[in-house]
């Protein structure tokens, strides 16, 4: 049963994975796929959100405020002539020891605490942005010019851009598959469920959780080195509570603690904000009534409801499970 569940995982992996890579040559016109770009490193920097939100069950509203510190350094070193590479490197590094320092002053608290905490250092680091000016620009931001070349190969077209997005979502996503089912995975989820437990058993529940958001702020510095090369910008309204607030809401209406979850959410957040947008002027209303109605209809958000729904379809039109329970009665009858 499970060889079989796996197999059609991986059947499912890879018909999604070719419809990704064939996207560019049916999608209408080039708007779209630079929404399907954004939906790609929104679902990366969703994911790594995921990693505490979901699998560590610490919610956070100051994500926006580490993918601003991983973008404003790229900007800035590109502004001051540094090379791509260094960039990069700087931008991973910054992300990297911001995540740190995040962690070492959040982590002494859970629960409303730590909400508290991670809303109080977003907006520091918002309001660093907006009067820092000598760094950051203030309210006119950091403006870049051009994108890398690896290999030699332009990424200013869009496809190439969104093929590039598509590469590094691809390793972002079995980066995270792989380390849910590593020990240090299972280990994370136990400090959600059971702390006190686990503590008792020996875990060092604050260790776990320290190297937990280490990885979501690897993923965090990767989507915000996308997010600035596509945008071309950086500035303060990019990573206000609301950024942060657009995240979690892809986090949780897709489904926590799932690794589809934040990708269904990150393509729903996005589409409504950059192309429904276009006919409806209130779609932050409509996009809260979304958001409403998953929370009453499907909880545990839309990629679990749906496969619940479905699930309760298929055993009601008698599908497989249903031969087998009723096989499975049979025999325990006399």
């Amino acid at each position: 049963m499970t060889d079989r569940i796996i197999s059609k995982s991986i059947i499912a992996a890879a018909i999604g994975f070719l419809a990704l890579v064939a996207l560019p040559y049916w999608i209408p016109g080039v708007y779209y796929l630079n929404v399907s770009s954004q939906i790609l490193f929104y679902a990366i920097f969703a994911l790594g959100l995921n990693i505490l939100a979901g699998y560590g069950g610490l919610v956070s509203l100051g994500h926006a405020g580490l993918l601003g510190i991983s973008a404003y350094a790229t900007g800035y070193m590109l502004q001051h002539g540094f090379g791509h590479p260094v960039a990069i490197l700087t931008a991973l590094v910054a992300g990297l020891a911001a995540m740190a320092v995040y962690a070492v002053l959040s982590l002494r608290a859970s629960g409303i605490g730590f909400i508290m905490i991670t809303l109080a250092l977003g907006e520091i680091i918002w309001g660093l942005a907006y009067r820092w000016i000598s760094i950051t620009g203030g309210d006119n931001g950091i403006n870049l010019h051009g994108r890398p070349e690896p290999f030699g190969i332009s990424l200013m077209p869009p496809v190439a851009f969104y093929y590039l997005s598509l590469i590094v979502f691809v390793i972002a996503f079995a980066a995270v598959a792989i380390f849910v089912r590593s020990p240090l995975g299972a280990a994370l989820m136990g400090t959600r469920d059971q702390p006190r437990r686990m503590n008792a058993l020996g875990y060092h529940v604050w260790a776990i959780r320290f190297w937990a958001s280490m990885f979501s702020g690897l993923l965090t510095a990767i989507s915000a080195i996308l997010f600035v090369y596509y945008n071309q910008f950086i500035s303060p309204q990019a990573i206000d509570l609301t950024a942060s607030a657009e995240v979690l809401l892809m986090v949780i209406s897709g489904g926590a603690g799932t690794l589809l979850g934040p990708i269904v959410g990150a393509a729903l957040v996005v589409i409504v904000k950059s192309v429904v947008s276009g006919f409806i002027e209130r779609w932050n209303m409509l996009l809260g009534a979304i958001f409403v109605a998953i929370v009453i209809l499907m909880p545990e958000g839309l990629v679990p409801g749906t496969a619940r729904l479905w699930r309760l379809a298929w055993r009601k039109t008698g599908g497989p499970g249903n031969d087998a329970a009723a096989a499975k009665n049979a025999e325990a009858e006399p």
